[in-house]
């Protein structure tokens, strides 16, 4: 088969048409499919517009060309496309999952999250996944007959088990959806969202070192120190000899993004293989992951993990920057706990309980941009980190 023409649809795929359907049923559209549908809404979505304004890495405003939650799901949605049409997949399903993995994460990335989950810790957490959930469930309201989005099991499924089945404790949100509609917490998701969640991987490794090359963190040749990207930088040098440090990475990028989507391409179709599962629910009580990377190129990996650990989530200045970050979180929670008539009106009503109370101002800050938390933040304070 040539690159980038799509397999015909696997037996193992899952099937829109035979999707088990829709919390609160509805009728089929005439001219998408069910998980088309989906896909659609998420993009509609608010909280899909905010990934805009929510940090990467970076802060929104240091930089235009840094990644932002929106970009990086635009890009997991496109390695995944790839991956989801080379296997016969459902590309709409896959496509789905890739743009809503992000869609529950707090403003400043990790350090809002530490910090949203401190604050929560009397009250079940926080978690990201779990906050997705939420949000497609219950916090999106923009439709007359339901709160959230109304998206398929299918679809809900692979938010919440795209990494695997949940081990104890399993996040306070999910199991209580799962009370509701049960999500099979202990099976494995379907490829399409074991596709999305390998994707994320991809792109983080990959756009991950091209800001941080950008923001001056480590340069192209500081990549040498890996055998996989040093081959890589080798083979650019003898075909584009004396090319520019800009140019030399992103090369460097594209290589590392074909390679990493070959090298899944070629474990997965030999665990396909050896598996033989002839449906979706074959793929979800393997009880094994299908997609996936072989033992070597995930040691390459984890290795390409290890040095942005080091050379970028753990320098001094993305630190310290994440570390007034933490802070600005926490003043918000803790004012508005003080002074819940600080929050917006409608955040209140019908909330006497104050279990509920402090889960609400947790998703109120959630769904923050960066931007309007600093803003907020400006607002009942005095004095406001400068996040730079």
């Amino acid at each position: 088969m040539s690159v980038g023409m799509a397999a015909p649809r696997a037996p193992y795929a899952c099937d829109p048409d035979r999707s088990r359907g829709r919390l609160v049923a509805e009728p089929p559209s005439r001219t998408r499919s069910a998980f088309r549908r989906d896909c659609d809404r998420v993009i509609h979505s608010t909280a899909f517009r905010r990934l805009k304004h929510k940090t990467q890495v970076f802060v929104f405003h240091e930089g235009d060309h840094y990644r932002t939650r929106l970009s990086h799901s635009l890009e997991v949605a496109q390695i995944a496309r790839a991956l989801a049409r080379q296997l016969g997949l459902d590309e709409d399903l896959t496509e789905a999952l890739a743009l809503a993995h992000d869609l529950g994460h707090p403003p400043f990335g990790h350090a809002g999250e530490r910090a949203l989950d401190a604050c929560l810790k009397d009250h079940g957490g926080f978690d990201h996944n779990a906050q997705t959930l939420r949000v497609v469930t219950a916090l999106e309201q923009r439709y007359p007959e339901f709160d959230g989005l109304n998206l398929t099991w299918e679809t809900l499924e692979g938010i919440v088990k795209h990494n695997g089945p949940l081990a104890e404790p399993v996040p306070l949100g999910i199991l209580e959806f799962s009370g509701r509609w049960d999500l099979e917490l202990e099976s494995f998701a379907s490829l399409e969202a074991q596709v999305a969640a390998i994707s994320d991987d991809i792109a983080y490794d990959a756009h991950d070192i091209d800001d941080g090359m950008r923001a001056g963190l480590f340069a192209v040749d500081d990549l040498r120190e890996m055998p996989l990207t040093q081959e890589m930088i080798a083979a650019i040098d003898r075909h584009y000899p004396g090319l520019d440090d800009i140019r030399r990475g992103a090369e460097l990028v594209r290589e590392l993004i074909s390679y990493l989507i070959s090298a899944v391409m070629s474990e997965t179709r030999r665990r396909i293989d050896a598996a033989q599962p002839t449906s979706v629910e074959d793929v979800r009580n393997l009880g094994r992951q299908l997609v996936s990377f072989s033992p070597e190129v995930s040691g390459a990996e984890a290795a390409i993990k290890s040095f942005l650990w080091h050379r970028m989530y753990r320098h001094p200045r993305v630190i310290a920057v994440m570390r007034d970050a933490e802070a600005i979180v926490a003043d918000l929670f803790g004012h508005y706990q003080a002074d819940p008539a600080a929050l917006p009106p409608e955040w209140l009503l019908g909330c006497e309980e104050e279990g509920e109370r402090i889960r609400r101002i947790g998703n109120f800050i959630a769904g923050m941009t960066d931007r309007f938390a600093l803003t907020e933040h400006h607002r009942l304070f005095d004095s406001t980190p400068d996040l730079r």
